[in-house]
């Protein structure tokens, strides 16, 4: 049984990791800024709402963690928001500071305050979700692509950092994955491109050799496996479970 945290876990690609990883018999622990997404998790699952770019509510966390748990074994750091959907001139700053804080600094204070109760027991795993936008670039996602590229890089350097120490890190990137924050995507880029969101969405399946979306429980099937003792050599590996992205802008 290993101990297992994962951020924004109330819904989406964090809910199904954390049931993925409850399934095979994992503690888990699950934080979401919205106390609203927490309210259902299943039974004998630990919740904290937290705002993954606050460190004094993250410090607060981890020590709660170390206090109740005594250590950490995997961290998911799942944290994220879409952005702003909208050419390069028309980006706010302050949209753009909030996507990138979200997203890569939320993985940064995770990872900051999980990083110490992971040396102490000499191993551990930490697992980023990025997303093919931080492989390929995306049009009009600028703040969403440049942080998830950003992570990469943040990966890497835990793995170097961390692996004298038995710690793991890798990050997985997700391709179209179907659901009411994809959907928010889909309306928005077809606004933005003057198509409609079905046509968005082929474009999206398309572009992928399977010709389909992904769902959380195919992200979240990577992640356990990640986990494992199955995976205790892999380390700094960016793993993309998309159906293959063959081009990530294709035109209709």
């Amino acid at each position: 049984m290993r101990r297992v945290l994962v951020t924004a876990g109330g819904s989406g690609i964090g809910r199904a990791m954390a049931e993925g990883f409850a399934a095979v018999g994992h503690q888990v622990w699950v934080t979401d800024v919205s106390a609203v997404a927490l309210a259902d998790v299943p039974e004998g699952w630990r919740t904290t709402v937290v705002d993954a770019t606050d460190e004094a509510g993250v410090k607060v966390l981890f020590a709660e963690i170390a206090e109740v748990w005594g250590g950490l074994d995997m961290l998911c750091a799942n944290a994220g928001v879409a952005g702003p959907t909208a050419l390069i001139e028309d980006i706010a700053l302050e949209d753009w500071r909030k996507c990138v804080s979200v997203n890569l600094e939320g993985c940064f204070l995770a990872a900051k305050y999980a990083a110490p109760l992971m040396k102490a027991a000499r191993a551990g795993s930490i697992i980023v979700t990025s997303s093919t936008a931080g492989l390929y670039g995306y049009p009009n996602r600028a703040p969403y692509a440049s942080a998830k590229w950003a992570v990469i890089g943040l990966m890497k350097t835990l793995a170097m950092e961390l692996g004298p120490f038995g710690i793991r890190a890798n990050v997985i990137c997700p391709g179209a994955v179907e659901g009411p924050r994809m959907e928010g995507v889909l309306e928005r880029e077809a606004a933005a491109k003057g198509m409609t969101r079905d046509q968005v969405y082929e474009g999206y399946a398309s572009g992928t050799s399977m010709r389909s979306f992904v769902e959380a429980r195919d992200i979240a099937n990577m992640a356990v496996f990640l986990g494992s003792d199955a995976a205790r050599l892999v380390s700094g590996q960016v793993i993309a479970v998309d159906g293959h992205t063959e081009n990530p802008d294709p035109k209709l």
